[in-house]
């Protein structure tokens, strides 16, 4: 049987419970190819020939009978015997892809993820009511509404205080924080360079799992707002402007120099007589 790479990845996968990354894997080959070459231990020492001095006479003991290996050792010798000396990165992915592939058009119990740490096979989510059971472990809880808006605003603007957070939401964000970090979903990150050095949060390698992707490159990207309108949105919000007459939708009623004179007690005098200038003294009529 010759050596077939995606069954050994499998088994590899199966006994590991931790991500194997492919830097792991290669380990794996080049300590198989170590221990390949290391010298074979002393053979033991030979026991007399029947009927020598200090041997026991033939006849006298019946003959022991000689057990042949099982076919199972054959197998996997000749397994071992066509193992390749290197196993680049691009054969594992391969591999793994097609393992994965394979995994899916049979509809077997377990499923070949990728994360951030590596390659692992896990029970399909179909059959995640049959382990809870056995674990007796109670059902996972959702995240709210409100803390997945939390997430979402951290995992696209990270690092990201909670003011910032409130800033975009327009409410307090102290409770959805909280509870992410509580999930392991969020980590604080730091510390802003701002005014009090408020906390800057970001997300984990836990929240790439929940999701489903290897990195934050793979986030879908935001089709309302690019990061440049985000942040002058945010600069916007932090520091509010006064809003005038057009913001506020009032009409905008510019009169004409020519026609319209403020005078000294801030009254507007309209359609001036030509025999009136405007450096005379215009005071409106007294009650």
């Amino acid at each position: 049987m010759a050596f077939n790479l995606q069954q050994v990845l499998k088994a590899l996968l199966f006994s590991s419970s931790q991500p194997l990354s492919i830097k792991d894997i290669q380990g794996a080959f080049a300590r198989f190819h170590e221990q390949a070459t290391l010298p074979l231990a002393p053979a033991a020492a030979e026991e007399p020939a029947p009927g020598a001095e200090g041997s026991p006479p033939v006849g006298d003991e019946p003959a022991a009978e000689v057990e042949a290996a099982p076919p199972e050792a054959s197998v996997e010798t000749a397994m071992e015997q066509d193992v390749p000396s290197l196993i680049t990165a691009s054969q594992i992915r391969e591999a793994m892809d097609a393992l994965a592939a394979s995994l899916r058009e049979a509809d077997d119990v377990f499923l070949l993820i990728e994360s951030a740490q590596g390659y692992r096979l896990v029970t399909h989510p179909r059959h995640a009511r049959w382990i809870r059971i056995l674990r007796n472990e109670p059902s996972p809880v959702k995240l709210s509404q409100s803390a997945l808006e939390t997430l979402a605003i951290v995992a696209y603007r990270q690092p990201v205080t909670r003011s910032e957070i409130e800033s975009i939401r327009g409410v307090s964000a102290e409770a959805g924080v909280n509870k992410l970090l509580e999930r392991e979903l969020i980590y604080i990150t730091g510390r802003a360079d701002l005014p009090g050095r408020p906390l800057q949060f970001g997300t984990t390698d836990r929240f790439l799992e929940f999701v489903g992707v290897k990195s934050l490159v793979e986030l879908p990207a935001s089709d309302v707002l690019s990061p440049r309108q985000i942040d002058a949105w945010l600069q916007n919000a932090m520091n509010p402007s006064k809003p005038g007459d057009e913001a506020m939708g009032l009409p905008q009623e510019d009169l004409p120099l020519e026609t319209a004179i403020m005078t000294d007690h801030g009254a507007v005098v309209q359609n001036l007589p030509e025999s009136v200038t405007p450096s005379e003294d215009v005071r409106p009529p007294s009650a």
